[in-house]
């Protein structure tokens, strides 16, 4: 069974919620249906950001991403191009 797939605001808030002592981090990950495991891995992962500073990191990422698309893209292309003319000489 696929579990839920929160997003990183979510993950913040739970963190938030967990940093303020109202609620042990086993009653949160209770209610949210998540392992104590996956809380502290988000928190190693997102513990002292700010949810504009995991917004920030998303977008850089999926522009890092993008990036990566296109020049393993134009590698390609040099590749074909090489290859088309050393067969013509």
């Amino acid at each position: 069974m696929k579990g839920k797939r929160y997003t990183t605001e979510d993950k913040i808030r739970m963190l938030r919620e967990a940093d303020r002592g109202e609620k042990s981090i086993q009653d949160i990950c209770r209610e949210a249906n998540l392992s104590v495991v996956s809380f502290h891995r988000w928190k190693r992962q997102f513990g002292q950001m700010d949810i504009n500073e995991a917004r920030r990191l998303k977008e850089l990422e999926r522009e890092n991403s993008e990036l990566k698309k296109m020049l393993a893209e134009s590698l390609l292309k040099n590749r074909v191009l090489e290859a088309v003319c050393e067969k013509k000489l």
